[in-house]
């Protein structure tokens, strides 16, 4: 039996370290905390790498996106409001700084429920066998009635909805998105999959209704997002509705001629998903601007880079003045 020969390594050729280029310097690390000191210094002190080094980079793309007065959209699904998110939106809304709403159909119950009672979420495992999942008579009456009066007005469903709770006056509508969004005039868009939500089988539940306004709703999300170059469209939690209506909207727009190639996205949720990856991070981005993925929990990660924002919001402005 033949042996075979280790091969030698006396002859490899090296090279000094501090020749190599590296991925990593220390110039880059972050650097530790000081008690007292201020948000800004903290988001000054995360190390230049990966996910802290996008954080800022989304950061300074949305300041630069409202100093420009471009579009700033938060898509989301119904999460971020079951994890108390609804003052954190409200502020950016007030702010002027997140310029539309785009929620899936989910978003418009736990908002009204949250207006009606100051409450939402219900234990579904343990309504399910009963039979009573999904059975709670404010939710389905005052959204379906919201919508029969807004498709035969001829406006959208978050537009209907957010009328609807301005109306009634539920004593926790401070909380509410849609009606906030509708005192500040900020357009809310609700996109619907039949069959999908709780109110579709409310004894007022009408599909020509819920179609017709959510329809309507899908034209106004494409007038957005026709409007969307140099802005930035955030989807926060929508795994799958929101991640389709972006693409589709997109296409309508470049079809039509409107400009839409400088974008930021960035796609924010648990973990990584083929579809938001996808259709909101990759394939917008792909003949212009940049696609981000934010990955943690909703309830930490999007006040954390709305709190980056208004800090870098501040700083401009003072920057601006000196």
């Amino acid at each position: 039996m033949t042996k075979t020969t280790p091969l030698s390594f006396d002859r490899i050729q090296s090279y000094p370290l501090k020749d190599r280029n590296s991925k990593v310097d220390t110039h880059d690390f972050a650097r530790a905390w000081s008690p007292g000191d201020s948000m800004d210094t903290w988001l000054k002190n995360l190390p230049d790498i990966l996910a802290a080094k996008d954080l800022l980079i989304i950061r300074d793309r949305v300041v630069d996106a409202v100093f420009k007065q471009k579009k700033i959209i938060l898509a989301m699904g119904a999460h971020p409001i079951k994890v108390g998110l609804n003052p954190v939106i409200i502020d950016l809304l007030e702010r002027g700084i997140v310029s539309a709403l785009a929620m899936n159909g989910a978003c418009i119950i736990h908002d009204a429920e949250l207006a009606m009672a100051g409450k939402t979420s219900e234990d579904v495992a343990a309504e399910i066998g009963k039979g009573t999942f999904g059975m709670a008579e404010e939710t389905g009456r005052y959204l379906n009635r919201a919508m029969a009066e807004g498709a035969e007005k001829g406006l959208g469903l978050g537009e209907s909805v957010g009328n609807m709770l301005l109306k009634e006056q539920f004593p926790y509508n401070r909380y509410s998105l849609l009606a906030r969004a509708r005192e500040l005039d900020i357009p809310v868009t609700v996109h619907v999959a039949m069959g999908t939500d709780i109110i579709h089988f409310h004894p007022l539940a009408n599909g020509a209704d819920i179609g017709s306004t959510s329809h309507l709703d899908f034209r106004i999300f494409c007038r957005l997002v026709s409007e969307l170059d140099e802005g930035v469209l955030i989807n926060l939690g929508s795994a799958v509705i929101l991640p389709e209506v972006f693409l589709k909207a997109l296409s309508v727009a470049r079809n039509l001629g409107y400009r839409v190639r400088n974008i930021t996205t960035v796609n924010m949720d648990f973990i990584r998903q083929y579809r938001p990856m996808t259709n909101v991070v990759h394939r917008p981005t792909l003949d212009g601007g940049k696609g981000f993925s934010l990955v943690g929990h909703h309830e930490i990660m999007f006040p954390l880079l709305a709190a980056a924002i208004v800090e870098g919001i501040e700083g401009k402005e003072k920057g601006s003045e000196d």
